[in-house]
């Protein structure tokens, strides 16, 4: 079976005026289906260009990044959003919930937009908040919600498709030591009970010793590449 992610001599490079920025200098990885991945690295080290590449959110300058076979490179806003919307579940540090709206409906945008009939939307979103513990608060909006409590939904959020992989960049960034627990025990329950494959971007060696397998950058390389 192929892996599900699987990059092979990736570079990017942003140009800055007349200077170019290198931000990844020939990344090659893989990463298979259920595994639970932290990346970790400075400040411009490459991390958050490496997420926003596996996340068809930005294109390399060259090499190749396969998710589940397919490659961007050639594929239209249009077909990249739908991938994103089928197969990719996104987690930030700042939550990016809609204020005025309840956290059911908040977890329900991501079915509107694949055109999911209204009943059946509903019964997805509550199933993906009752599996982040969040049952009995569907109907709170965000302003009444903890900053843990805001996270979870968002996770329900990046769940409600059943994704083939949870991008998490910095999920803890916002949130003290003990909600930083509470959330990342969901990640690994989440990827421990459901199969979840998960990958990471964190700067604290406490929050990435929660994955299964940590991948150090550094100027845009990989340095590090070990499983606990």
């Amino acid at each position: 079976m192929e892996p599900l992610i699987q990059v092979k001599d990736l570079v990017k490079i942003y140009p800055l005026g007349e200077v170019e920025v290198q931000a990844l200098r020939g990344i090659s990885l893989s990463i298979e289906r259920g595994e639970f991945v932290a990346i970790m690295g400075a400040s411009g080290s490459g991390k958050s260009t490496f997420m926003n590449i596996l996340g068809f959110l930005d294109r390399p300058t060259r090499g190749q990044y396969l998710l589940e076979g397919i490659e961007g490179e050639h594929l239209s806003r249009d077909e990249l959003a739908e991938i994103r919307n089928q197969k990719i579940g996104f987690v930030f540090q700042g939550f990016n919930l809609l204020s005025r709206t309840s956290a059911i409906e908040n977890v329900q945008l991501p079915l509107i937009y694949a055109q999911i009939p209204s009943k059946k939307r509903r019964e997805m979103a509550k199933r993906a908040l009752s599996a982040v513990g969040l049952e009995g608060r569907s109907n709170h909006h965000p302003a009444q919600l903890s900053g843990g409590e805001q996270q979870r939904v968002a996770i329900a959020r990046a769940l409600v498709n059943q994704p083939s992989i949870l991008l998490a960049d910095e999920p803890t960034g916002n949130l003290d030591s003990k909600t930083s627990g509470e959330i990342m025990a969901i990640f690994q329950r989440l990827n421990r009970e459901m199969g979840i494959t998960i990958v990471m971007i964190t700067h604290e060696q406490d929050i990435a010793a929660y994955g299964k397998r940590r991948i150090l950058f550094k100027d845009g390389r990989v340095v590090e590449d070990s499983n606990s």
